[in-house]
């Protein structure tokens, strides 16, 4: 039974890709300029993607040294290198707390004396200061 059944199936699907594509060929002898420009265009696309892709191809980034020259010439200790990886992950001093197994009031200790080693006044200016010193990723 199952065999008969997949025999029918086998003739109903070449029967219907035969008729589809008799049913092609008559449209692009029909439509042969559209058919045509249609091809060309899928040849330059795919030949812009191509170029585009092999051109503006990125060099690996190489992984990140930190500074460590200028970690110690600021001053900062490891721990608050850890609270500044923490905030430029977008951490608030609750969740670095949490993290880190401390009060959140020494955790805003560290972040004021990076406000004052970093001499910035808002943790993003903290941050950027610290990526352009290249003490944090």
């Amino acid at each position: 039974m199952l065999r008969t059944i997949l025999v029918y199936g086998a003739v109903l699907a070449a029967g219907t890709f035969v008729l589809e594509w008799l049913q092609f060929r008559f449209l692009v002898q029909r439509h042969a300029v559209e058919a045509y420009v249609v091809l060309v265009a899928v040849a330059f696309l795919g030949l812009g993607v191509w170029l585009g892709a092999r051109s503006f191809r990125r060099a690996p980034a190489a992984p990140f040294a930190p500074n460590t020259r200028a970690q110690q010439t600021l001053g900062i200790s490891d721990r608050e290198l850890e609270v500044l990886a923490l905030l430029a992950a977008g951490g608030s001093n609750k969740e670095i707390a949490r993290k880190l197994e401390v009060s959140p009031n020494t955790v805003k200790t560290h972040v004021t004396k990076l406000f004052a080693k970093l001499e910035a006044v808002r943790r993003t200016e903290a941050i950027q200061k610290a990526r352009e010193l290249r003490i944090i990723p």
